[in-house]
């Protein structure tokens, strides 16, 4: 019997060898065409059985099921349920620009622990870093900013960006 993957998949970047690529980003995990097309495969939906996604890419479903696992353990891609925050009681969604001073490490590092953050990413540009941040409410919003955000040693300062509408949010981007 066919296992169903989940809801949605999100394609991360993994190493293939532990030592960093030029620019200190890890290097590529290499993908044959089979690979990339049980990728999208996924993308398209994460729920697709490895049956069906063999029978889609010339594969037994085993060997599906095993060329998932090597991507996944490797951090190829993660399958996850993909929700609307609004449908769970998340009101408030917002897009934070942070100013900091020193080593971002810390800064990072202290934001990927806040339950609140689902996106964190350094940046070139007027913001350091970037992080956005699923609420309930404003209340909550601000509480966020001023409790835990700009207590951070080494955050200078922070500009919000409150989504108004949500227009569009996609993880089919293929594999190229």
């Amino acid at each position: 019997m066919s296992q169903p993957a989940s809801s949605r998949v999100s394609a991360l970047p993994a190493p293939a060898d532990p030592r960093p690529a030029r620019g200190g980003e890890p290097a590529a995990y290499p993908l044959d065409a089979v690979s990339k097309a049980i990728v999208e495969q996924l993308q398209q939906d994460g729920r697709r059985t490895y049956a069906k996604i063999g029978e889609a890419v010339g594969l037994s479903e085993a060997a599906v099921r095993q060329r998932v696992a090597r991507m996944v353990d490797a951090g190829v891609m993660q399958i996850v349920a993909v929700t609307n925050p609004l449908q769970l009681g998340f009101r408030r969604q917002a897009m934070i620009g942070i100013k900091a001073e020193g080593n971002l490490d810390p800064v990072v590092d202290a934001l990927t622990e806040m339950p609140e953050v689902d996106y964190v990413v350094i940046t070139a540009g007027s913001f350091d870093i970037m992080v956005e941040v699923v609420c309930e409410d404003d209340d909550h919003l601000v509480s966020l900013l001023n409790r835990q955000i700009r207590t951070i040693p080494g955050v200078r300062s922070t500009e919000s960006f409150v989504y108004l509408k949500l227009s569009k949010q996609s993880y089919q981007w293929g594999t190229r």
